[in-house]
């Protein structure tokens, strides 16, 4: 039976789902389906406009519609087809679906651009554009659901779709076929092969996890915390430089320093990269500044003080509000 089984919407540039179909279909095949959904999710900006990739009894098929404009024209060779999975892209957001391998390719595109359409109408760019929650839109969903009936049961739409002008757009500019080797070379994605696919379903991907952007406030604490390390570390030399003339200078002062620039860089090493007990490296590290800054109340003024430990906890904060971009729940896409 040929049919649309689920569809999701997914942000171009980095691949955040917006919303998508809660379905309940749990078989394996579909399950490893998915795997692909969330892998060709996070390289659609390097994908032609208009892709399907056929994987086992299903697609997976696609056009992107984005600033680009870019042309493709079919290729890549075909496999016993199981799955077939498509998405379309329009101003930076891309419609994705799966199907049965008989689910005919003009009656998938119009529904992916039904879905265009509509989630264009509804949300404007500048909630997509700065959306941070994955399924920030999922109550578009009922829009997916309402559609996705009307299309499994072609007979009784509604509304009369223009096939004539989708099947020629697809006879002038065909879907780009993806095929198992291409994930690997040709645009760049990670390699799954085959037997990979129909054996454990599982997708190789690096271990690397990214932190979400930077925000401005992130990048005026990262100077603020360079501006501190670098006031440190110059009233630290100046401190040795007493301590050699004056041999009753306490060699402690010198470390307080130091470690107060140590301190300030390591914030702006948190902020940067992604590691392990991040949240609470920072909090020591805040804490650290703290007591240096305590140490040093001798040698500096109230407003010193102030604005150094202003400064470690401003960026503390912007090191908390700055987390790692988390799995994606998953709603069944």
């Amino acid at each position: 039976m040929s049919m649309i089984l689920s569809a999701s919407v997914v942000r171009v540039r980095d691949g955040l789902p917006l919303s998508a179909s809660t379905d309940y279909e749990q078989s394996m095949g579909v399950q490893q389906c998915r795997k692909y959904f969330k892998t060709l999710s996070k390289k659609l900006a390097q994908l032609p406009d208009r892709c399907m990739l056929k994987a086992g009894q299903y697609n997976i098929n696609g056009q992107v519609l984005d600033w680009r404009a870019e042309e493709a024209g079919a290729a890549g060779h075909h496999s016993p087809v199981v799955r077939n999975t498509s998405f379309i892209s329009s101003l930076g957001v891309s419609y994705m679906m799966l199907c049965t391998e008989n689910y005919p390719s003009v009656l998938a595109f119009c529904f992916l651009d039904e879905l265009q359409k509509e989630f264009i109408t509804t949300y404007n760019m500048m909630k997509t554009n700065t959306a941070i929650r994955p399924y920030c839109f999922i109550e578009f969903d009922n829009f997916i659901q309402r559609t996705k009936q009307r299309y499994n049961n072609p007979r009784s739409l509604s509304t009369k779709i223009n096939l004539a002008d989708m099947q020629t757009e697809i006879k002038l500019r065909p879907p780009y076929q993806i095929s198992m080797s291409e994930l690997g070379s040709a645009n760049g994605l990670a390699y799954i092969s085959a037997s990979e696919f129909k054996g454990t379903g599982k997708i190789s991907t690096a271990p690397h996890q990214r932190l979400e952007a930077i925000t401005m406030p992130g990048i005026v604490s990262f100077i603020l915390s360079l501006l501190c390390g670098a006031l440190n570390l110059i009233r630290g030399f100046h401190a040795i430089e007493s301590l050699l003339q004056n041999e009753g200078e306490d060699f402690s002062y010198v470390i307080a320093f130091f470690l107060g620039t140590a301190a300030c860089l390591y914030q702006c090493y948190l902020f940067l990269y992604c590691t392990g007990w991040r949240n609470v490296k920072s909090f020591l590290t805040f804490s650290l500044i703290c007591l240096c800054n305590m140490y040093l109340y001798e040698l500096r003024n109230l407003w010193q003080l102030f604005f150094h430990v202003t400064v470690g906890a401003f960026s503390a904060l912007q090191i908390r509000l700055r987390q790692p971009q988390g799995k994606s729940p998953d709603y069944n896409v």
